[in-house]
């Protein structure tokens, strides 16, 4: 139950240690952070020992595939566990990974097969902690929405400026610092997640028996497949991987750095970037009654991020279309994330978030491979418009669908016996982010679900 209570002017909660979603937000800031920084360390420290373009590949594909092959059992763990220990053994096992990662590199560069095989380890992890990731803001905060607006926020300032770092630390003291740095990010991240109260001793001893893992996917499929509007977003999403963010993000790069530079480049990330930050400050603000015709309509802006490349236009026209670009796909994603948070009961929401990653992710290999030789084929300009295509008959398809187009806002459900939290505080939270003040929302003790 939640009992509202006014909040009064220069009434923060001064004094009191971070709880509940402070403590969650630290945990994926500094491991996004140590993530994005990763990114440039991985790439020049595979070149450096000579593997090639090709060991790069093969880097990343060692990642990626245990995620899309494992997502689905991670998913059936943090809903037959408690998410967020299944998430701290996550995140201890990529501290292991990267310990070793640098201590690799600092020894001398190590063999590729060592190298795939600790990117696989990472990949497994990480396939265990992304399912229950998309439980902890509904039961850490009231207000849903706001708390994935300030994650795209953060994710969005890592993504820009975590390259920096890396790129800095490398230069500076070579790669083992820099998976040394990602190792301290990931432990730091356990240290929060641990630290989070999500209900008392004999609230957890009161939870019913697991389900064996036959049964609990048999669950999460049946709840995937009953609701026409999930499934269909994530098929469409899957098709969207495959014929617009496969191709077009490599073959953007390719042509802008030829046309205005690298300089040039880096200018069109940022802008993106920029415009992630403003989607997310957008969805602080704006909270559709429809939220995925919303998000279906604002996602159509992504369009604009090939178009602009495919149609030769100055940088200024490029930057531009790239920051509208960004910012109606980050809307997209705080209303998707919110709306998978408050339409799916939280008992199955770990496996059913399974779903959507695999869905995500199982598509884009297969776009980007397919990227070169359908470029050469028809040329790169070419394939970028029926990108642009793609991206706006695949928004078109999600308005087409009633099941997606008519569901409305549902009212979110926060699990109690947390501690509130500074995103559960709107007073300070609109102090931070720049937005008016609302209600206090404090949940009242109950038991834990």
């Amino acid at each position: 139950m939640l009992t509202a209570r006014p909040t009064r002017p220069g009434t923060a909660k001064a004094g009191r240690r971070p709880r509940g979603f402070d403590l969650y937000f630290t945990a994926r800031v500094v491991s996004l952070l140590g993530d994005a920084m990763l990114q440039v360390a991985l790439t020049v420290a595979v070149l450096d020992a000579g593997f090639g373009t090709s060991g790069v590949g093969y880097a990343l594909a060692a990642w990626l595939a245990p995620v899309a092959l494992l997502v689905l059992f991670g998913g059936a763990l943090a809903d037959r566990f408690e998410p967020r220990n299944v998430m701290v053994a996550a995140d201890a096992v990529r501290t292991v990974t990267q310990l070793v990662f640098a201590l690799s590199f600092a020894a001398g560069a190590p063999a590729l097969w060592q190298i795939l095989a600790l990117q696989a380890a990472g990949g497994a992890a990480t396939a265990m902690f992304t399912p229950g990731s998309a439980t902890m803001v509904p039961r850490l905060t009231a207000d849903i929405q706001r708390g994935n607006a300030a994650l795209r926020i953060a994710e969005a300032f890592t993504t820009l400026l975590g390259p920096a770092l890396g790129g800095l630390l490398l230069a500076g003291f070579g790669a083992a610092a820099v998976f040394g740095a990602d190792a301290a990010s990931f432990a730091l991240s356990a240290l929060c997640l641990t630290a989070i109260r999500l209900g008392r001793p004999q609230d957890r001893a009161a939870r019913p028996a697991p389900a064996p893992m036959w049964r609990a996917l048999a669950e999460g499929w049946q709840e995937f497949r009953s609701r026409t509007w999930l499934w269909s977003v994530i098929a469409l999403w899957s098709l969207y991987g495959l014929l617009v963010f496969g191709p077009a993000l490599p073959l953007s790069a390719a042509v802008v750095v030829a046309a205005h530079g690298s300089a040039g480049f880096a200018a069109v990330t940022s802008a993106f970037g920029a415009g992630t930050v403003a989607g997310a400050l957008l969805a602080l603000r704006f909270r559709p009654v429809r939220p995925l015709a919303a998000g279906a309509l604002s996602v159509a802006a992504f369009a604009l991020s090939p178009l602009v490349v495919a149609v030769p236009l100055p940088l200024l026209a490029v930057v531009a279309g790239n920051l509208a670009a960004g910012t109606g796909f980050a809307f997209w994603g705080v209303l998707w994330a919110t709306t998978l948070q408050t339409q799916v009961p939280p008992a199955v929401l770990s496996r059913v978030a399974a779903y959507d990653v695999a869905g995500s992710v199982l598509a884009l290999p297969a776009g980007r491979a397919l990227a070169g030789p359908a470029a050469s084929a028809f040329g790169p300009r070419a394939l970028l418009t029926v990108c642009t295509a793609g991206a706006l008959l695949i928004s078109a398809a999600m308005l087409a669908v009633p099941a997606i187009r008519n569901l409305r806002t549902a009212a979110p459900t926060p699990a109690p016996s947390v501690r509130p939290s500074a995103f559960a505080d709107p007073e300070r939270a609109g102090r931070d982010m720049g937005t008016a003040p609302e209600p206090d929302l404090e949940p009242a003790p109950a038991p834990s679900p």
